[in-house]
């Protein structure tokens, strides 16, 4: 498999599988915040889900792929430091404000920035009609945060959730860069992958454990099987982003999975039957015009 992934950089084919991919992990990561925001303490949700994930890795990182090269322990610790400070922000975004409201705030900054730190590490640079495209999906993005703040009750002040998300998407673009570059730093991407959910299976559970020890019994068992859901929800969704980085383009990777946002409000009407007006429709529209846009111009 490896050899495929690496056969496909650079091509024409790789291209298309990295846009497929990215679209993919889209749609997964919408499905993903949603599990990680649930009825439940946001904190042991993401906890049950990177204890999950990691314990499931751990065969495969120690046994099966092969063992990174020596140079890549600098990068993996960084990439563990960096998810920290993801996880922290994203974690107390999701404990003061609507899911909806801040979502498509962290998603809408995390591209725009991403764009920008490819081309700084990759040299990679946007066409003008590709920047339209990218400012199009970001305009869409950020309307969906602005009509559901709109939306939620007055004397709730949600500037220090907001806040929060801008930092949270800060993270989304650092790690999507990182990521991007430590995966292309080793010979095979799934040592990469492997030791990369390992590794990053270990910081949430370790300072959740307390708040462990204090939940009922009755809502462990349901908490955890969420986080085996959303274990290989995560394999297939940030598996798939950064193999489509190490394939084609990081930039406009990152960009296409934001539009993860129109795919939860999909998801939203499709499945939970939630009512979808003009504005939503409008709104929808402009994050599909951008990636279409985007993408075609690329």
């Amino acid at each position: 498999m490896s050899d495929l992934i690496l056969s496909l950089v650079g091509t024409p084919a790789g291209h298309h599988v990295a846009v497929a991919l990215a679209l993919m992990a889209a749609v997964l990561h919408a499905i993903f915040g949603a599990l990680q925001k649930g009825r439940d303490d946001p904190w042991l949700a993401r906890a049950a889900i990177d204890a999950s994930y990691g314990i499931i890795a751990a065969p495969f990182a120690l046994f099966v792929e092969p063992w990174p090269e020596p140079r890549m322990w600098v990068i993996f610790a960084g990439m563990v430091v960096i998810h920290a400070g993801y996880k922290i922000a994203q974690a107390m975004t999701y404990d003061r404000a609507p899911y909806t409201v801040v979502y498509p705030v962290v998603r809408g900054t995390g591209p725009f920035f991403t764009v920008i730190g490819a081309g700084l590490v990759f040299g990679e640079h946007f066409a003008p009609l590709q920047w339209l495209g990218l400012l199009t999906l970001v305009a869409g993005i950020f309307g969906f945060a602005a009509y559901n703040l709109a939306r939620v009750p007055t004397g709730q002040n949600l500037w220090p959730a907001l806040g929060l998300a801008l930092l949270t998407g800060g993270f989304v673009a650092l790690y999507t860069t990182y990521d991007a570059w430590g995966i292309r730093a080793t010979a095979d991407p799934f040592t990469f992958l492997a030791w990369f959910f390992m590794l990053d299976g270990v910081f949430i559970p370790a300072v959740t454990f307390r708040r462990w020890r204090r939940l009922p019994r009755a809502r462990m068992a349901p908490l955890l099987g969420r986080g085996v859901i959303g274990a290989f929800v995560a394999y297939a969704s940030f598996g798939g982003i950064m193999l489509a980085t190490r394939i084609d383009l990081v930039g406009e990777a990152a960009a296409l999975r934001e539009t993860s946002t129109l795919f939860a409000a999909l998801i939203g009407w499709w499945l939970l039957g939630e009512k979808v007006g003009r504005v939503q429709l409008s709104l929808m529209a402009l994050i599909a015009l951008g990636a279409v846009v985007m993408e075609s111009a690329g």
